[in-house]
């Protein structure tokens, strides 16, 4: 990446064009900025996802169980709440050791989303695998598409 900039006079705005296309790359629609659109740290990781139908919503909560997360919805906000325990770090005698560097977050987490009105939350439904919590969200009826024949005249 940085080696490139070897290639280049002593032009400050071939530097500043190169910089631009690096960082637009950065940012682009498939660049690694996407991965994360919540500050560092948010657990879980979300992606939520809609149809005619319904909202979808997918919780990336890998180590936690199905007992481990708690899922409400009031007002149309999403709210999910529960404990992620860290893998405790002990030597050979029981005590505890220092950690030079932590990257995972434990503890208890809350993170709540705004959805969109008109969500039938009698209906709702949460399904969980390896790590994965599905939440369905349908749509109350009166405000999914219809679809209206034309009659020919």
């Amino acid at each position: 990446m940085f080696g490139d900039l070897r290639r280049f006079d002593n032009d400050p705005l071939h530097h500043a064009d190169w910089f631009r296309q690096w960082l637009e790359g950065l940012f682009s629609e498939n660049g690694a900025a996407d991965i994360r659109s919540v500050p560092r740290g948010s657990f879980p990781i979300i992606n939520i996802g809609r149809t005619d139908d319904a909202i979808r919503v997918y919780v990336f909560a890998p180590g936690l169980t199905a007992d481990d997360l708690e899922v409400s919805l009031q007002d149309n906000v999403l709210t999910l709440r529960g404990k992620r325990e860290g893998p405790d770090r002990q030597d050979a005698s029981g005590n505890t050791r220092p950690r030079f560097r932590r990257e995972r977050f434990s503890g208890e987490f809350a993170r709540s989303i705004a959805l969109p009105d008109g969500l039938d939350a009698e209906r709702a439904d949460a399904r969980f695998h390896d790590g994965v919590f599905e939440i369905h969200l349908p749509k109350r009826e009166e405000l999914k598409p219809r679809r209206i024949e034309i009659q020919a005249a």
